[in-house]
């Protein structure tokens, strides 16, 4: 294995969701880890946590929730219909690799918790009176995510680089009380994704993605970009 271009990484990063069972060396997992604690957080408070499973009888209850959670997001998905850039074909390869995994997830010999500790707030009287404290408060619940998905993305561009594969998933928060039970997670502490990782049994990309001008404004709402 060697390291591949960061452009050629993000280029060709295609949420892997069928995985095989052959282990993943330790080494791999902990460049993985390092490269997720080279990214930025608020403050740089570095408040990361990432819970590395591998242990079988602990992803086989992960897989369960993760089973109960996706029947949720299953019908969310259905609800909501196909999105209106992707084709019939495309719609249909999404819902069935997504549907591998919510039946497979415990078949990943990895899975990885991406986790954040709370940030404390200041006492409410130690701020000035022209702040709200309300409004900060709400305003760093807000943001909380800032200080986690960079990290995330990371983990991602780590595993395209090493050969690895993987996913940023979510369902699992709708069950997220259940997955602290299994893990031991304490209250507060918050998990903000469930990643398989191991060796893929999908080709990475080339990704098909909305051309930039249908996604960018130049100065101002409205104003068209100009490739």
């Amino acid at each position: 294995m060697s390291d591949i271009g960061l452009f050629e990484a993000m280029y060709s990063a295609r949420a892997i969701r069928k995985l095989s069972a052959d282990p993943v060396p330790q080494e791999l997992i902990t460049r993985v880890l390092e490269a997720a604690t080279q990214a930025s957080s608020a403050g740089n408070a570095q408040n990361w946590v990432f819970i590395v499973v591998r242990d079988p009888e602990r992803r086989a209850k992960l897989g369960a929730i993760y089973r109960k959670a996706s029947d949720i997001a299953s019908a969310v998905y259905a609800a909501r219909g196909r999105p209106e850039h992707m084709s019939e074909a495309q719609y249909r390869l999404l819902m069935s690799t997504g549907g591998w995994l919510w039946d497979h997830l415990a078949e990943a010999p990895v899975i990885l918790i991406p986790c954040l500790r709370q940030r404390a707030m200041p006492a409410r009287e130690a701020l000035p009176p022209e702040i709200s404290y309300d409004a900060e408060f709400a305003y760093l619940d807000r943001i909380r995510g800032a200080s986690i998905y960079p990290a995330i993305q990371n983990i991602i561009l780590a595993c395209r680089a090493l050969g690895l594969g993987t996913v940023l998933t979510t369902n699992h928060i709708r069950c997220e009380d259940e997955v602290r039970a299994a893990l031991g997670i304490p209250a507060e502490i918050a998990s903000f994704a469930l990643m398989p990782i191991g060796w893929p049994l999908q080709n990475f990309g080339p990704l098909t993605r909305k051309p930039v001008r249908e996604v960018a404004y130049a100065d101002k709402w409205g104003e068209a970009w100009a490739d």
